[in-house]
């Protein structure tokens, strides 16, 4: 546990406060970074069980992977995991719970972002000042309650991101369109009983029905946890990082 500390050490410790705005968030800078250079940066958005205002937890999922040497030297990018606090929500969806005790997912069609949401369009905007930031290639991605997130987030700033990756996620099918010019890849466990994989598949179809291409990764014997699968994907990284924006 020490050793898994000690490598999140090199997160630095950020908070953005603006108005009534503010959240905490790591970020990890390239090695040898020039502020004289520009970045690539990936902005990464955690599940919901890992909310609250430690400035840790957030790094549980994800946070080792931009970690390895040979990914920090193939990409070298600034990566930020920002932490939703516990009474917030990176989504704005409600939850339904029927009699046999299985929640049900209602995501808003448009719908004003959440306080957690709200602060994170701020922070988004606040790196995309910074003059070492590539605004050609601005990437956002996260699992479970983050790979809704990513999705209000690509609604709410469609024209921001070179491209993007959900998993185990969820939207309203009636957003997607707002989207649909991001290259998009998705990923769910079949067997997940926490978040449903139609909730991924419908967004992938909905996609398909606009002509646009999209990638879907399906784990047959996936729980929840599809986290694991797609941070093992080879592909994954230089999928993401390939993309860059025309203007």
């Amino acid at each position: 546990m020490n050793g898994f500390t000690q490598d999140l050490s090199k997160y630095e410790k950020g908070s953005f406060v603006k108005g009534n705005d503010s959240i905490n968030y790591r970020v990890l800078l390239p090695e040898n970074f020039d502020a004289t250079k520009k970045y690539p940066i990936l902005f990464f958005l955690h599940g919901a069980g890992e909310r609250g205002d430690d400035n840790l937890a957030q790094l549980g999922h994800g946070g080792r992977l931009f970690l390895k040497e040979d990914i920090r030297k193939r990409f070298p990018a600034i990566v930020i995991f920002p932490q939703c606090s516990t009474n917030s929500y990176w989504s704005n969806v409600n939850f339904v719970t029927d009699a046999n005790g299985k929640r049900e997912f209602i995501f808003q069609e448009k719908g004003k972002p959440t306080k957690a949401m709200h602060a994170l369009l701020g922070l988004v905007d606040n790196y995309l000042e910074k003059p070492y930031v590539d605004k050609k290639r601005v990437y956002v991605g996260g699992l479970s309650m983050g790979g809704m997130g990513t999705y209000e987030l690509l609604r709410t700033k469609p024209n921001t991101f070179a491209a993007a990756f959900a998993i185990c996620g969820g939207d309203n099918v009636a957003n997607v369109q707002k989207y649909q010019k991001v290259p998009l890849w998705i990923f769910h466990g079949e067997k997940d009983d926490v978040v449903p994989v139609v909730l991924s598949t419908r967004i992938a179809d909905q996609l398909k029905v606009l002509n646009r291409p999209v990638k879907l990764t399906l784990y047959p014997e996936a729980g929840h946890n599809s986290w694991d699968n797609a941070f093992a994907e080879p592909e994954l990284l230089p999928w993401l990082f390939s993309h860059q924006k025309n203007r």
